[in-house]
């Protein structure tokens, strides 16, 4: 009996302990369980990740070589007149610079390499060599598409057919794309299939693993060929479009479970006593893990939807939203898109950096969503917002544009720093009837152009007129392109007399361009000299004037003569020596010139600009600063400028007559420039009160209607005979 119950105690003792022992085990084997499932959802998700950010790369490769492929002056320079240097500027080196593309190649219709830029790699042949292999199918499949007249795939945001695809080149991983070089108005024709071609590559390897670790927090990110770097990695294939495996991504995987299960284990095998307390504590850690696990994948979501500087909707979930808002639209009721523009923002980046620049944007955002509070804003571009208002009416509209466009000209304040700029905005507004987004958006964007040409800081209601105005200024640029051609026929350099402020004599002249157009008569500079920039034709505009002006100076010797110079005339490398090469053809002393500039010209990050300064000043060419007291100039500013002159903004003259004008202004400019040893002109000098303000204050010459207006060079002969004839008699009677 003693046997039995010793054996019934024992059983007793040991059925607990091997209870708690089955229970320990069961929760250990569960907890394990969870903890392997945990680490497999975040292994998984990773995977996800990395496939998609890659497939995110191909699309904005693509999109990236729209930007200069889809374009008249690229069909030109590469098909019609072949510029080496304006395709490495455009085609080539700019796409790694501004891109960070690793290569870009100008592919002839005979696919052979005519252009190869390979980032590390000098000679031509031996870069399109190396990527030529992989590129040629690619190619080849694009010309057969183009031949058959395949435009598959492209829309209001895919501007032209493309093929692309993920290759080794050189045992790296790479994205490489292939895109058509067209027309983007369609006024070149190009046979089908012929069209040249730009290739782009990026290797997914070096600089890109680093930036794809450190901004999605992968751990000792590699690519590797095989996967062979050991078990305890995770991997992520990398597969071409014919399902080929061309390398795997791996990465130390982020394992919440085992981090649990190190933090838990020793805590089970001693403590058994508060097993209960510890599956409650496990549970919540693993809940607090899931919960996280859930949240970075909701914020991942987020940040595929919203722009992750304001934190407003990117362009594609603007694009979803107008989708969805026009196709439950009814035809009773009216839907507003508003396209907004900021002014003058790309000063502010420029003058007072690019973390300035992100502040403002994010201020810009707070005010929109204040003042147009419960309408679907989105931030779809740099410093573009778009506004989609639903079921309301126009004049509603007009009242919501005003309230924006008065918030953003509230002064903002960011470091101390007050910073003044505009919102110019296009307005489309369509029923249900007349409801189509690609349209809309289309409708909105040219009433921004109108907005903008109408000065800033307004805005603009599409009207059927407004596509009449934009047919317009093509004409005019296809004209400004024909008067270049004809020479002195059309355009013509008129001259405006500088006097000396002491003396009142002519010291100089400054060459001002006009154009009379054949049947519109004359066009106002202001008109056509943007126009030339934006259309690839101010370097002809200025070499036209710059040539007339050396003319002028060679048959008045006795006058210093000043042009005026587009920032993106500077920027050109050879532009010092076009200048210098003119001087020298019509034997003109290079002292005897002045390049008048803007202040954007001092803003090149490039430091093209500069260079050119500094080489057409060691020769002896003088340097003026247009518009000072405009923009972002300012005393510190002065301080810091390689120019010759100051030119004082003619709206300080204008602003003396009235209480806190600029008569103080311009004399605390006076003051520093002539500390520095600059010369002063002040513009605009209208009256002969204003002359004698402008004297007293210390400027060295005045330029104005007052003194004299801008004249032809027959006038000009005329003027300065008399002046001539009037000294000599002067002479004689004394």
């Amino acid at each position: 009996m003693r046997f039995v119950a010793g054996k019934v105690a024992v059983f007793r003792w040991m059925l607990p302990l091997a209870i708690a022992m089955a229970l320990m085990g069961g929760i250990y084997l569960a907890v394990r369980w969870s903890a392997q499932q945990s680490d497999a959802v975040a292994v998984k998700r990773q995977q996800h990740l990395v496939e998609l950010v890659i497939s995110k790369m191909q699309g904005s490769i693509a999109h990236d070589q729209e930007s200069v492929t889809v374009w008249d002056d690229a069909v030109r320079k590469v098909s019609q007149e072949w510029d080496p240097r304006w395709v490495d500027s455009n085609l080539g080196s700019w796409m790694n610079s501004y891109f960070r593309h690793d290569g870009a190649f100008v592919i002839s219709p005979d696919r052979k390499p005519l252009y190869a830029f390979l980032a590390g790699q000098t000679n031509e042949q031996e870069a399109f060599s190396e990527i030529g292999p992989e590129a040629m199918p690619l190619i080849a499949k694009l010309q057969e598409r183009l031949a058959a007249g395949d435009e598959g795939g492209t829309s209001e945001q895919v501007l032209s057919i493309g093929e692309s695809d993920l290759v080794r080149i050189g045992g790296r991983p790479a994205i490489i794309s292939v895109k058509p070089i067209v027309s983007d108005t369609g006024d070149i024709v190009q046979e089908p299939g012929r069209e040249y071609l730009h290739l782009a590559a990026r290797f997914l390897d070096g600089d890109f693993l680093t930036h794809l670790g450190d901004d999605y927090g992968f751990e000792d990110l590699r690519f590797s060929v095989l996967p062979e770097l050991g078990r305890q990695r995770s991997y992520a294939p990398i597969v071409s479009s014919s399902r080929e495996t061309i390398g795997y991504f791996s990465w130390l995987p982020f394992r919440p479970g085992a981090d649990v299960m190190k933090a838990t284990a020793p805590v089970l095998l001693v403590a058994g006593a508060l097993l209960f307390a510890l599956t409650s504590a496990l549970s919540v850690v693993l809940r607090r893990r899931s919960r996280r696990l859930q949240e970075s994948q909701a914020e991942l979501d987020h940040l595929a939807r919203h722009d992750p500087l304001t934190g407003l909707a990117n362009r594609a979930s603007f694009n979803r939203l107008l989708a969805r808002v026009v196709a439950t639209s009814t035809i009773d009721q009216a839907n507003a898109l508003l396209y907004l523009d900021l002014d003058r923002f790309k000063q502010v980046n420029d003058t007072l950096g690019h973390p300035v620049g992100d502040r403002l944007m994010v201020e810009v955002a707070k005010r929109l969503k204040e003042t147009a509070a419960g309408a679907a804003i989105s931030r779809i571009g740099g410093d573009e917002f778009t506004i989609i208002v639903a079921r309301t009416r126009q004049d509603e509209v007009e009242k919501l544009c005003d309230a924006l466009i008065a918030a953003i000209r509230r002064p903002f304040e960011i470091d101390g720093q007050p910073i003044l700029i505009g919102l110019s905005i296009g307005v489309a507004v369509a029923t249900g009837n007349d409801a189509d987004p690609i349209e809309i958006t289309r409708k909105a964007d040219i009433a921004l152009y109108h907005a903008k040409s109408a000065g800033r800081n307004r805005y603009a209601v599409f009207g059927p007129h407004m596509d009449e105005l934009i047919r317009t200024k093509r004409d005019l640029e296809q004209d400004l392109r024909a008067a270049l051609d004809a020479g002195s026929n059309q355009l013509e350099v008129f001259y405006q007399p500088v006097y000396s402020a002491q003396s009142h004599e002519i010291s100089s002249l400054e060459a001002l361009i006009r154009w009379r157009h054949p049947s519109k008569g004359p066009i106002a500079p202001d008109a056509f000299v943007p126009l030339a920039e934006t259309a690839g034709l101010i370097d002809r505009l200025g070499a036209f004037v710059l040539k007339e002006a050396c003319s002028t100076a060679r048959e008045f010797p006795g006058l210093d003569i000043a042009v005026n110079v587009s920032a993106v005339e500077l920027a050109q490398r050879h532009y010092a020596a076009q200048v210098l090469s003119l001087l020298r053809q019509f034997g003109i002393e290079p002292s005897r010139l002045e390049l008048e500039i803007t202040e954007t010209a001092l803003l090149d990050e490039a430091g093209v600009c500069e260079k050119n300064i500094t080489a057409l000043r060691e020769f002896g060419v003088k340097f003026a600063l247009d518009d000072f007291g405009t923009g972002f100039s300012s005393f510190g500013r002065l301080q810091r400028l390689e120019v010759d002159r100051i030119k004082i903004d003619r709206s300080f003259v204008h602003a003396f007559d009235r209480p806190g004008g600029g008569v103080a202004v311009v004399q605390s400019i006076v003051g520093i420039a002539h500390a520095k040893g600059l010369r002063i002109t002040a513009e605009g000098v209208e009256t002969e009160e204003q002359s004698e303000i402008l004297r007293k204050l210390g400027c060295d010459e005045l330029q104005g209607f007052h003194l004299s207006r801008p004249m032809s060079k027959n006038s000009l002969r005329q003027l300065l005979g008399a002046d001539k004839a009037q000294g000599t008699s002067s002479s004689s009677r004394s």
